[in-house]
């Protein structure tokens, strides 16, 4: 795919999934458009930090544990896409609150290598100093969570 096509995949993605109406917000775009092989690289040299392999662990091990320590109404808004190739950068806010309403508004720098229209590795920079502060440490070994 082209620079163009996989940014528009990526505006699509991010669009449907932080809708302002949480009714209608879509992940579906995102979990049809992850390999089964993919990559999440969770940066830097703290808790969370590590590398989550194959579309199970991304959604299950990462994700499912994320909604265990926010409210239901979790969204990440993008506010800028840069496509070069098969990368797509997307600069991101968070909009969430933890159970205990704690505000986790977190700025991040996501980095996507695409691959025939499918997500092959995502690199994810962010403040990992209010991860911990909002989330807690992450565990070593996260506990399977259904859904």
């Amino acid at each position: 795919m082209s620079a163009s096509a996989n940014k528009k995949l990526m505006q699509d993605i991010f669009a449907a999934a932080a809708s302002p109406d949480a009714a209608v917000r879509d992940r579906s775009l995102f979990t049809a458009s992850l390999a089964d092989d993919a990559r999440w690289v969770v940066t830097g040299q703290y808790s969370w930090s590590r590398t989550f392999t194959g579309k199970e662990a991304i959604l299950n091990d990462l994700h499912g544990y994320v909604r265990t320590r926010l409210r239901d109404r979790t969204r990440t808004v993008a506010e800028r896409f840069i496509a070069d190739g098969d990368i797509v950068v997307v600069e991101a806010k968070g909009d969430n609150f933890t159970p205990g309403g704690v505000r986790y508004d977190n700025d991040y720098c996501l980095v996507f290598r695409l691959e025939d229209g499918k997500i092959k590795e995502i690199r994810e920079y962010c403040d990992s100093i209010l991860t911990e502060k909002a989330l807690g440490l992450f565990p070593q070994t996260p506990a399977k969570v259904a859904g």
